[in-house]
Formats: structure tokens, C-alpha cells, sequence
């Protein structure tokens, strides 16, 4: 240990940052920071193949499912400031062994949770833990690789990242494939997918320890408390009325309007405030650019149409098709596929026909995609249905680049940092809107379509059976495998089967055009509200642009303009020394 401590204190410089050649195990860093993300992301992904089985399980509602999924997302978007602060101040090391900690022993919890309400606690906590690791891994990576290297370490780092979101669902199928591996610890068949974290945040936070380095900003900021409460509070309020319209089956009720009129009401609060503040941690300036404000409006409202519609889909494959788990995983391969070819070749895209035509061809192709799946049938050839998933992610793949790129190239270099955090924030909320939203008017149709058919039920059936199965495609499947326990004739029972999967198709369809709707929103502000903005061309500039020290420039701001860096260089090829500046700013 001590030798350690004397190789790195050799590596450093006069500022307490790593020289130009970095620190001396630094490759080994990445490997150990890789693995600290990819259980934080592999572990939201597999949730959505999981999420029929754990309804199954556990009985919950539509609403408790959404907000399973949104309590995770909402805390994680809320902390990611606060976790880059809390670092700078503590040391970023003990931050990250921090959020590991708590992010492995709400996973555990979470395996045996009893009840949903259980399973949402803990999902809210893994979100506390799982904000701490990326802005803490991306703020080490700045620090302990030296200039020329780190766009190749943040590469690596994100490269990880896309590939978790594609190996989620494959995983989580493999793991649901075979229950019985974790049934006879945890009493069910879902909380694998959240107990594999563990053993591999324990391996994680042993290397940690061992390898990397401890590092602090000598002068960091201060943590933005009200704006903290004044956001979460807001984002839940709002979030809170949409998703209890689908237990009151009425939009208009006092109880859904007013607490999503409060949540409005605060987040408004929120943005006047961070309008007003010299050391706002959500930079509301930034949307008075045009480019910038029409672009990230567009990824959100893609990102609130692909969150929504993943939260359906499993449902789809697994309960009206009859896949298991792992089929259902495999089905979204496509998707991913179509997003690794077009992202690339996006930027060559750009250089020939412009951002505007090329975000406009990718959110058309999305809304193409989510047009056909608006008429989809139970018996619609599966190959179609891959197919309109890998048009889907094609069509992703030539919106975020793109979109990433314009948002980065339009803001001047000093606010980079600031321009990609809240990008990131305001992404991540638009995918928790779009789940509860989706989600609730799923809930909401379904009940009101599969109505006419309960009513056929044996009076024999209890009335709180019947509210059950009018919840959901699980309630009803379920009470129809028991009302045919009871003595209801086989025939009867698949009548009643097939109607209740019309139902829920023709609620799912109705998701899919409102999605379908959201992404033509998107498409009519990117193709009329895009100013023009030609591909980045090397320029002139009035001075050289100096490396910051991370060891004395606030390592949120190095981080995200090391990161925004980067994906320019994947997406354009650009120099990042050649972005301009925006004279509106």
C-alpha cells in the first residue's frame, strides 16, 4: 500500500493532479470504473423484461409497475448533481464505494420484497446508490488519464454503457429462464434480477479499494439543497397525478389534478430560481439558444415515446404472443442493432444533407416504427415485428447523435459541461414522464375495454377478484386460470382469454399512436424550428484553449465537456478545438 501511495504521489503534479503521462495504473482504473457502471445500467434494463413476472408475482397494479420503474429514474436524475458535489467535497472514491454500498443492499432488499410497495422503496434507494456512480466514474477517468488519452477512457466508458442497455434483456431473459437457479433462496422467480448485483458490486468495490485512487476538488461547490428538494418534490408530485389516474380511471379527479398542478407548480418554482442563481446546478439560460433548446425538446420527447413504449412491449411479447422470458429479451435485439449501424454513420449523413434533414429523417423513421406498431396483431409474423423494432432503433440512432452533437457545437466551450449535465437530466425525465404517462393511459384503456367481457364471469367470482382482473392483462389472465380451477368450461375461459387480449392490443395500439403523435411533435419542431447550422468546419479562434486541472476546476463542468468532446469526435470527426461560440450567450 505504501508503495502505491508513493508511486502515485510521484505521478502527480504540483497541483495535486495526475502529469501528462497520467496515473501509473490507470487502465486498471478504467476496468474497475467500467464494471462499477455496468451494474448500475445492466440492472434497469433487465427490469423491463422482468416487469410481467413481477406483477405476476406480487400481484401489483399497472400504476405500481410504473412506478417501480419511475423511482428508480426519478431519484437517479434528481442526485446526479448532488453525487458530483458530494464527491468533490469527500473524495470521489468513498462516494463511489458509497453509492455502490447502498446500490447492492437495496438490490438485495429488493430481491425479497413482498409487496410492490416494498419493491418500490427499494427501487428508489438503488436510484440514491446508482447516481453516485456516473458522474463519480467520469469525474476519475478526467482525473487519473492524462489529456491525449482520456477521450479513448471515455470512449471505453461508453462503449460499456451501450453495450449494457443491449445485454439487459438478454440477461434478465437467461436469468427468468431459469427461476429455479435463485427460487429456493428468494421464494420467487423475478429477484434474481436484482440479486446478481450484488456479488458483483462486492467484487467491484473490493477492487475499488485496492485501485483507485482517492481525488477531491480543493474548491468545489456548493450542493444546491432547495433546488434538490424543489425538483424531486415536484417531478414526484407531477408524476404522482398522472399515474394515480389509472387507479381512479378519471383524469379530472381532484386527486389527479391537483397534485400534477403542484408538481407543476414547484418544478416552475425550481426553474425561476436556478434562473435567478450565480451557481445554479440546472442552467435554465441555455435553453434561450435556439439550437440547443430545439434539439434537446426533441431527444426528450423521443426519449418519452421509446421509455413509454418498452414498458408495453414486454407485455406484447410475453403474454399475448407467448414468448418466455429470454425469446422476449432476444426481441429487442434489433433494436440495438439498428442503433449501432445508424449512429455512426450519422455524422457522414450530416455532412451531406444537414442536421435538420437527418433529425428529421430519424424521428420519421421512429414515428414510422411506432405507427406500425399501433396496428400489429397477436398473429403479425414475428420477423415483421423485429423488423419495425430495428427501424426503431434506426431511427434513435440518427436522432440522439445528431441531436448531441448540435447541442455541444452551438454552446460556447466554457459551457459544455453545463450544456451536457442538463441535457442528460432533462433525457432521463422525459423517459420517467413518458413511462407514466404511457403506462397510466395502458392501465386506463384497459380497463375500460375489458369491461364489457368481465361482465361474462360467473357471479360466483368475487367482485375483488373482478377489480383485479380488470387492472391489468396479469389480473385477468390470472382470475381466468382460477375461475377454470373453479369448474369454468375450457371454452368459456378462452373466450373470455381472447377478449381480454383484444383489450389490451387495442389499448396498446392506442399508446402507440399517442407515442406515434409525440415523435410527429418532435419531427414539426426540428424541421421548422432547427435554425440552420452547418457541420462544424476547423476555425479560427481569438485564443487558445487551455487543459483545465481537474484538481482546481469544478470536475462536473471537465467531466461533461470531456464527455460532450467526445461523442463530437465519434459523431463528427470534429476538432474539439473548433467549436464556436454562441454570441446569444
Amino acid at each position: 500500500m505504501r508503495a502505491n501511495n508513493l508511486t502515485e504521489s510521484a505521478a502527480r503534479d504540483s497541483h495535486g493532479a495526475f502529469g501528462a503521462e497520467g496515473h501509473p495504473r490507470r487502465w486498471a482504473i478504467l476496468s474497475v470504473l467500467v464494471v462499477s457502471l455496468l451494474v448500475v445500467v445492466l440492472d434497469n434494463t433487465i427490469l423491463n423484461i422482468a416487469l410481467p413476472t413481477i406483477q405476476r408475482d406480487l400481484g401489483a397494479t399497472q400504476s405500481q409497475l410504473v412506478w417501480a420503474v419511475d423511482a428508480y429514474v426519478l431519484v437517479f436524475a434528481a442526485l446526479l448533481f448532488s453525487w458530483g458535489v458530494i464527491g468533490d467535497r469527500i473524495g470521489r472514491k468513498k462516494v463511489l464505494i458509497i453509492g455502490l454500498t447502498l446500490f447492492a443492499i437495496a438490490s438485495a432488499i429488493a430481491a425479497f420484497s413482498n409487496g410492490p410497495s416494498m419493491l418500490i422503496g427499494m427501487r428508489a434507494l438503488m436510484g440514491v446508490g446508482g447516481a453516485a456512480v456516473l458522474p463519480t466514474t467520469l469525474a476519475i477517468i478526467t482525473v487519473v488519464f492524462p489529456p491525449h488519452e482520456r477521450g479513448k477512457a471515455i470512449g471505453v466508458w461508453a462503449a460499456a454503457v451501450g453495450a449494457a442497455v443491449a445485454l439487459g434483456p438478454i440477461l434478465g431473459g437467461i436469468l427468468l429462464q431459469h427461476p429455479n437457479w435463485f427460487e429456493w433462496l428468494l421464494g420467487n422467480a423475478w429477484g434474481s434480477v436484482f440479486l446478481i448485483n450484488v456479488p458483483i458490486v462486492i467484487v467491484g468495490v473490493i477492487a475499488i479499494a485496492k485501485v483507485v485512487p482517492e481525488t477531491k476538488n480543493p474548491n468545489p461547490r456548493s450542493l444546491d439543497i432547495p433546488g434538490l428538494l424543489l425538483s424531486i418534490t415536484g417531478l414526484g408530485l407531477l408524476i404522482f397525478g398522472i399515474i394515480h389516474a389509472s387507479e381512479t380511471r378519471d383524469w379530472l379527479a381532484p386527486t389527479v389534478l391537483i397534485p400534477a398542478f403542484v408538481g407543476v407548480a414547484l418544478i416552475a418554482f425550481f426553474l425561476w430560481i436556478e434562473s435567478r442563481s450565480d451557481h445554479a446546478s440546472f442552467d435554465v439560460g441555455l435553453f434561450k439558444n435556439r439550437g440547443y433548446a430545439v434539439s434537446i425538446t426533441a431527444v426528450s420527447l423521443a426519449f418519452f415515446a421509446l421509455s413509454g413504449i418498452t414498458f408495453v412491449l414486454p407485455f406484447y411479447l410475453q403474454i399475448l404472443r407467448g414468448f418466455d422470458t429470454l425469446s422476449a429479451g432476444l426481441a429487442f435485439v434489433p433494436f440495438a442493432v439498428g442503433q449501432i449501424i445508424a449512429a455512426p454513420r450519422s455524422a457522414a449523413m450530416v455532412e451531406k444533407f444537414g442536421y435538420r434533414a437527418v433529425m428529421s429523417f430519424g424521428l420519421g423513421a421512429v414515428a414510422v416504427a411506432l405507427g406500425a406498431l399501433s396496428v400489429i396483431q397477436i398473429d403479425t409474423p414475428i420477423w415483421v415485428v423485429l423488423v419495425v423494432f430495428f427501424i426503431f432503433g434506426f431511427g434513435m440512432g440518427n436522432v440522439i447523435a445528431p441531436a448531441s452533437t448540435v447541442m455541444q457545437n452551438v454552446l460556447p466551450l466554457a459551457r459544455a459541461g453545463a450544456g451536457s449535465a442538463v441535457q442528460n437530466t432533462v433525457r432521463q425525465v422525459g423517459g420517467a414522464l413518458g413511462v407514466a404517462v404511457i403506462g397510466t393511459i395502458l392501465a386506463t384503456r384497459y380497463a375500460t375495454n375489458v369491461e364489457p367481457f368481465l361482465g361474462n364471469l360467473p357471479a360466483e367470482i368475487p367482485d375483488q377478484a373482478k377489480e383485479v382482473a380488470s387492472e391489468s392483462i396479469i389480473g385477468t389472465v390470472s382470475v381466468l386460470n382460477q375461475a377454470a380451477e373453479s369448474g369454468l368450461p375450457a371454452a368459456t375461459v378462452a373466450q373470455l382469454q381472447s377478449g381480454a387480449f383484444e383489450a389490451f392490443l387495442n389499448a396498446s395500439h392506442i399508446t402507440s399512436l399517442i407515442s406515434t403523435v409525440i415523435v410527429i411533435i418532435a419531427f414539426l419542431i426540428v424541421l421548422f424550428g432547427l435554425p440552420k447550422i452547418d457541420p462544424p468546419q476547423k476555425m479560427e479562434i481569438e485564443a487558445p484553449l487551455q487543459e483545465p486541472d481537474p484538481a482546481h476546476t469544478d470536475i462536473n463542468e471537465v467531466i461533461e465537456a470531456e464527455f460532450s468532446n467526445y461523442e463530437t469526435e465519434v459523431a463528427q470527426e470534429l476538432d474539439p478545438e473548433t467549436r464556436p461560440a454562441d454570441p446569444a450567450l
